[in-house]
This record gives C-alpha cells, sequence and structure tokens, in this order.
C-alpha cells in the first residue's frame, strides 16, 4: 500500500550539538518503522534538520536494513544556512553551494542519489540563472532525479523555471489549518481583510494548474488541534474535529489531514511526529479519500477562524 503522505525527518537528529546515541537511532528506527506500517513510502529532510544529524541518523537506518533504500523515496532541502558566531542566518543557493551541500546529503544519508531536492528558501542575491544551471548539472548528472522548491510563490518559481531544464515538481509550504493563509487569500478577495493575507495570491491556483505538487509542511500543526492547544480557540476545533472522528470512524489525526487533503489542489500533507502512536493514527489519511461532507469541511474552516465567512 502506498500513502497519500510524507514523513517529515526534521525531529530524528538532535538540534543540541550532542553526538547521537543508541537512544537517538532507536528513536529513529521506531518513528519510521511507524511511517513504513503506516504506508508510507516518502521521507522529507533538510540539511538543516538536527544540524545534519536527522539525515546522519536515517543514513544509519538505512545502513543497518540496506533494503531499505528501494523500497522508499527520499528528498532533501538545501539553501538555509544558520546562524554562527561569524555570520547571521542566511540563504545561500549560489551554483557552488548548492553542489557542495548536495554531496554532503548524499554522504549523511549513505546514498548515491536523491529522488528529489528542493530548494528551502529564496535566495534574492544568486540570479535564477545561476541557480538553475547548478540545478540542471545535478539532474543530468542524475545526482538528483527531480527538482523542485520550497516556500516559493508562483512568480518565483516562474523565474527559476525559466533557467532550469527539468521541470520543477513541487512546491513545499506551510499549509494546514493553523495556517489557512494559502485559503483565506481565495475568498478574501475584494474585501478589506485581504491586505492582512500575506500568502502569496494565485501561487496554489499556478501549482495546481502547472502539475506542481503541493506539499504541505506543519500539517498536523505540532498537535495543537489534537491534544496540545496553545491559541483560544483550539479547544473548540479540537472538539468538533472529535465529533467528526466518531461520526467517521477514524481519528482526529486523520479528520485534520484530510479536511487538508480535500482541497482540490491535491495538497501532500507532511507529517513530522516521532510520536509511533501518532503515525498509526494518520495512517487512514493516507491510505484513503476524505468521507467529509462539503458541510463538514465548511463547519472545520469555521471553527478554526473563529468568524463566519465574508
Amino acid at each position: 500500500m502506498s500513502s497519500g503522505l510524507i514523513y517529515g525527518c526534521m525531529g530524528l537528529g538532535r538540534w543540541d550539538g550532542e553526538a547521537l546515541g543508541a537512544a537517538d537511532l532507536a528513536r529513529a528506527e521506531a518513528a519510521i518503522a511507524a511511517a513504513l506500517d503506516a504506508g508510507i513510502t516518502r521521507f522529507d529532510h533538510a540539511d538543516i534538520y538536527g544540524h545534519g544529524s536527522a539525515e546522519s541518523i536515517f543514513g544509519e537506518v538505512l545502513k543497518r536494513a540496506p533494503e531499505l533504500r528501494a523500497r522508499i523515496q527520499i528528498q532533501s532541502k538545501c539553501g538555509i544556512r544558520l546562524a554562527t558566531a561569524d555570520s547571521p542566518q542566511m540563504y545561500d543557493l549560489r551554483a557552488g553551494t548548492i553542489r557542495a551541500r548536495v554531496h554532503g546529503i548524499l554522504e549523511r544519508l549513505g546514498t548515491d542519489n536523491l529522488d528529489a531536492l528542493l530548494l528551502h528558501r529564496p535566495d534574492p542575491l544568486t540570479p535564477p540563472e545561476e541557480i538553475g544551471a547548478a540545478l540542471t548539472g545535478l539532474h543530468d548528472e542524475g545526482v538528483v532525479r527531480s527538482v523542485g522548491v520550497s516556500n516559493m510563490s508562483a512568480a518565483q518559481i516562474t523565474a527559476l523555471q525559466a533557467h532550469t531544464a527539468p521541470r520543477l515538481v513541487v512546491n513545499q509550504l506551510e499549509m494546514g489549518l493553523h495556517r489557512r493563509a494559502w485559503l483565506e487569500g481565495s475568498v478574501l478577495v475584494n474585501t478589506p481583510a485581504s491586505a492582512d493575507v500575506g500568502f502569496p495570491h494565485g501561487t496554489v491556483e499556478f501549482c495546481r494548474a502547472e502539475g506542481i505538487e503541493l506539499q504541505a509542511w506543519g500539517a498536523l500543526a505540532n498537535g495543537r488541534f489534537t491534544g496540545l492547544p496553545k491559541e483560544p480557540g483550539d479547544d473548540a476545533v479540537a472538539t468538533l474535529l472529535g465529533e467528526l472522528a466518531r461520526v467517521h470512524d477514524t481519528t482526529p489525526e486523520t479528520v485534520l489531514l484530510w479536511w487538508l487533503q480535500q482541497h482540490p489542489a491535491g495538497i501532500v500533507p507532511v507529517i513530522g511526529t516521532t510520536n509511533p502512536a501518532r503515525i498509526a493514527a494518520c495512517r487512514e489519511a493516507g491510505a484513503e479519500p476524505s468521507r467529509l461532507t462539503h458541510e463538514e469541511w465548511y463547519a472545520v474552516w469555521a471553527t478554526a477562524r473563529g468568524a463566519q465567512l465574508p
């Protein structure tokens, strides 16, 4: 069984700089096993996750089970340089940096190629001609099988595609019930509230029209609607998700993901929890289409926004 979900590996490594140990490996193995049990075969990385340790621990799992590589797809991202004592955090998509980062990714993962390479954030200082040439070269060499972007607008994708031979096939964005600007903007056109929407208008529609897969990072919202409320109104959403889960004989996590997947743009959620039980709770969202009615879908949206639609 293949899944309509992607497992996000940001939580597998260590951000504290401590050396990876047996407990870290066991936790990673348990999370990866739970994802596979849920039918998930696509794994999302970035070279900065755990300062590279997420890829390293994943590579250790692959080393222990080398037959796994043929069963899964691995994508990773580059382009963010974290702050150091000598440098602020910045974005770096210069050709040499992309190439060096990709080879570092491959070394940590212990694999010869990536199924997909995504540019993590736009770098306004590097010309798209240089970025596109780097992506084209890595693709032609077979180092990356496909290329895409993350956190980019339709205009930025268009500018980059003009200088990139392989088609850009992914745009990964923060999308979900907690980050709704991508959705709110579609109905707030010609209203004063539209000025408060920061999401680049038309990006969702552009990606759908161009066949660019929209991947939603942060889709589970760190559990705020399924057990860890953070803001006023979260409890009301959690209650509704629980009620709908009982109606449809599933889990609140599945209802939350169904709500996102039901949008006609074909959004693919990225789930990042390392808790095997929560990963298992998402299984049905990866295996079956949403059973939410039109009315139920809007009820979830209205409850989350806390106000009637215009």
